[in-house]
């Protein structure tokens, strides 16, 4: 498992892509998903802070098989965004090691505490998240994607 910089020709298109299909699949959600990814990294990629902002993409065999980013939600905040492990690479590690190195990147870097957005029913994600010390700080009932769902607000400290 190799984790690298999302730097390569492909690799934003991949991120959006892989979202969209992926979540598609695996959850019945619509193109609204894969709209709000493709916004995500089409901000990141024209208007980012190399200094305080990052992202990274998991390769197993030379393969892209997960992703995650680091953005500034303010001066003391950092966000963690799109993370994703393809179910090919599933149990090797990859969401372990994305985080990981999205949680070191924001301590290098000064934040002090990090956030992330996500809904209920990404079990495999929320186990990560926890494994890594963030606590759910907020529930909200909403309609996204194309299903209700519960919009989740996780915190931790860095």
């Amino acid at each position: 498992m190799l984790i690298r910089p999302l730097d390569r020709p492909g690799d934003l298109g991949w991120v959006v892509q892989a979202h969209g299909e992926l979540y598609a699949t695996e959850f019945g959600w619509d193109t609204s998903f894969e709209a709000l990814v493709a916004k995500i990294i089409g901000d990141y990629a024209t208007d980012h802070d190399a200094t305080r902002e990052a992202a990274w993409i998991a390769e197993l065999d030379g393969e892209r098989v997960g992703c995650v980013l680091c953005v500034k939600e303010d001066d003391t905040t950092a966000k963690l965004r799109v993370l994703l492990v393809h179910p090919d690479a599933r149990g090797h590690g990859a969401g372990r090691k994305l985080v990981d190195t999205c949680i070191e990147f924001a301590k290098a870097v000064g934040y002090q505490r990090m956030v992330l957005w996500t809904v209920d029913g990404l079990t495999s994600a929320r186990k990560i998240y926890e494994a890594h010390g963030f606590e759910l700080t907020e529930e909200t009932p909403q309609h996204s994607f194309g299903h209700d769902v519960i919009g989740q607000l996780w915190a931790r400290d860095l």
